[in-house]
């Protein structure tokens, strides 16, 4: 058992969870929201810190990360559990398990084994990804200091929905992140995700401060989010509070978990969010999900040339020279070496 990080005790045995922006106050045997943080006894535990449930060598390509280390693999790792409960969740089987009185699953692993197994394969960084990274905060914080000890580089694939404490937390250790703005509407996310996208906003406004890599993912679903309107002022918000330069990932829905009565998501609508985001002022905007497109290809902001090509998660050459475009020299945002 390893006790959590971030939590207070309450009257009557009961512990407020400071993790998330969920704060769940939590009575004697219960467990959080995320189903893996459990009060025993007026104090609250971890129970995925040594409980590793998938862990595979990914392109960063995958996280999706376009503008950090292209081309580079990263040791991804997870455990069970989720703070949110979204209704077309991709990794269902991890990130809910737990609310579903089922046990918690994973293989032994300590930061310093998973650390030396991402060393060993090769990888340029570790990724804290699958499920939700937060829940899992105490494993993530131990291994990334230790990444960090060995020259390696740290992702956080994310939902954004930290509390500032946690925030606070991971300011020192986290190298980029790609973070879901799941919808622009609140109701969106307290129907479908059981959250709010408040948070969400402020959060993505702090990592940008923070000044760790950020990218961010959305999941276009027909009928729900991908209205023009919505997009229209998502986009908006990306330029103003994130900025031009921020990378944008439109995914392609597919029906998944619970919501199965919606289409995969039109080639077309798209084409429409990355011609709004453009449109916005965007300067790079992607789309996932689709197949290989010339959409996924980065070019210059300057001049256009293409500086690094794609097909899917494969990465070509890397054109840049230190970070600048070889046609014309502007700088390409991004981190791109070392």
């Amino acid at each position: 058992m390893h006790e959590a990080a971030l939590w207070k005790p309450l009257d009557q045995g009961r512990v407020q969870c400071r993790l998330c922006s969920q704060f769940c106050r939590i009575d004697e045997g219960g467990r959080g929201k995320c189903g893996v943080r459990e009060n025993r006894g007026g104090t609250l535990f971890t129970l995925v810190y040594d409980k590793v449930a998938a862990a595979n060598l990914d392109p960063v390509e995958k996280k999706p990360l376009y503008h950090f280390l292209p081309g580079t693999q990263t040791f991804s790792f997870g455990t069970v559990g989720c703070n949110m409960s979204c209704l077309f969740c991709q990794n269902a089987s991890l990130s809910q398990s737990p609310k579903n009185n089922m046990p918690i699953e994973g293989r032994k692993a300590t930061p310093d084994e998973l650390v030396r197994a991402a060393l060993a394969s090769g990888a340029r960084s570790i990724s804290y990804t699958y499920s939700e990274p937060t829940i899992f905060f105490e494993l993530m914080r131990d291994t990334a200091v230790l990444a960090k000890k060995n020259g390696l580089k740290n992702i956080m694939v994310s939902n954004g929905f930290q509390s500032p404490q946690c925030l606070k937390e991971l300011a020192p250790l986290i190298d980029a992140a790609n973070i879901d703005l799941k919808a622009f509407t609140n109701d969106f996310y307290v129907r479908i995700c059981g959250a709010k996208l408040e948070p969400v906003k402020k959060n993505l406004a702090r990592i940008r401060e923070m000044g760790w890599w950020l990218e961010v993912t959305t999941l276009l679903i027909p009928g729900l989010n991908d209205a023009e309107e919505e997009l229209r002022g998502m986009a908006a918000f990306l330029v103003k509070e994130l900025g031009p330069d921020t990378p944008w990932h439109l995914s392609r829905f597919h029906p998944d978990f619970t919501m199965l009565d919606r289409p995969p998501t039109p080639p077309a609508t798209l084409d429409m969010a990355r011609r709004i985001g453009l449109e916005a002022g965007l300067r790079f905007v992607y789309v996932g999900n689709l197949g290989p497109r010339e959409q996924n290809d980065t070019p210059c902001p300057s001049c256009g040339a293409v500086v690094v090509r794609r097909a899917g998660f494969a990465c070509g050459p890397v054109r840049l020279r230190n970070g600048a475009c070889p046609e014309c020299g502007a700088m390409v945002p991004g981190v791109w070496g070392g």
